[in-house]
């Protein structure tokens, strides 16, 4: 599934993580997994972050946790940018949740479907491809209903 416009936010949503105290790199990924649902933050996003970080002064290693795993922690200087970035800090925070709860309305599920529709699409026959573009159709204007407020729960 694509992931939501994090890029740019994930730098702060790492350092927000570290503000509360120091986490290794596994730590990281579980936090933003468990508080944000993004689904499963993978080592080759969350690493190479966390050196840019590094490398930036905002955050430096703590220690070495068990089996030698690097504790990360929160520098003063990190503490200012956060401050600093409080606007894009709580921008992000609040597009974590959103996509939190739309995954938890199914919406994970939506766009592995929405992706398998789209890599198939040349081996549909015309039937198929003229009964996918009824239900989208109908999908999006249920859709577009409920957003209007014209259409409640359990009702048709």
């Amino acid at each position: 599934m694509e992931r939501p416009r994090f890029k740019g936010h994930l730098k702060l949503l790492v350092l927000k993580l570290l503000e509360e105290g120091p986490l290794h790199g596994y730590g990281i990924m579980a936090e933003l997994e468990k508080r944000y649902g993004m689904p499963h933050p993978s080592p080759g996003a969350i690493y190479p972050i966390l050196a840019s970080l590094k490398r930036a002064g905002l955050i430096e290693v703590a220690g070495e946790g068990k089996r030698e795993k690097k504790l990360y922690r929160i520098t003063e200087k990190g503490k200012e940018y956060l401050k600093e970035h409080e606007y894009e800090v709580n921008e992000a925070i609040e597009t974590a949740e959103r996509f939190k709860e739309f995954a938890r309305l199914g919406g994970r599920e939506l766009a592995e479907v929405l992706k398998e529709a789209f890599n198939s699409i040349s081996e549909m026959s015309e039937e198929q491809k003229r009964a996918l573009a009824k239900e989208f159709a109908e999908f999006t204007k249920r859709v577009r209903l409920i957003l209007l407020g014209e259409i409640k729960e359990g009702t048709e």
